[in-house]
């Protein structure tokens, strides 16, 4: 049986107001290290290392239900620095590219 996968897809923007010669997206570190920090405590797996893809980079979660990975997506849309209009798609193990799964718009993250 396939695994829920969920991928988080953030818009490539730059962070504005960097120095000059500065890494333009420093947020992508921000939510690696959080997904990193929830994967270490078992509330989700890091399904695949983040990739650039066209106009955004998608992260990917599995390892809890749809519902509490949606509301980790729903928490990296939050991270310092990660830019608007960032989705999730719902997906699964077995899918044979990403991205083609169920859009969901993220709500603001339950607190």
């Amino acid at each position: 049986m396939p695994t829920v996968v969920v991928e988080i897809h953030v818009p490539l923007l730059p962070t504005p107001g960097l120095p000059d010669g500065s890494y333009p997206f420093p947020w992508i570190e921000e939510a690696e290290d959080f997904l990193s920090d929830l994967e270490d405590q078992g509330d989700v797996e890091v399904f695949d290392e983040g990739k650039e893809d066209g106009d955004v980079y998608v992260f990917f979660v599995t390892g809890a239900s749809e519902e509490a990975l949606l509301a980790v997506a729903s928490r990296v849309a939050t991270v310092p620095g990660v830019p608007a209009g960032t989705v999730a798609v719902v997906s699964n193990d077995e899918a044979e590219k990403f991205g083609l799964g169920r859009r969901v718009v993220l709500p603001p993250p339950v607190r």
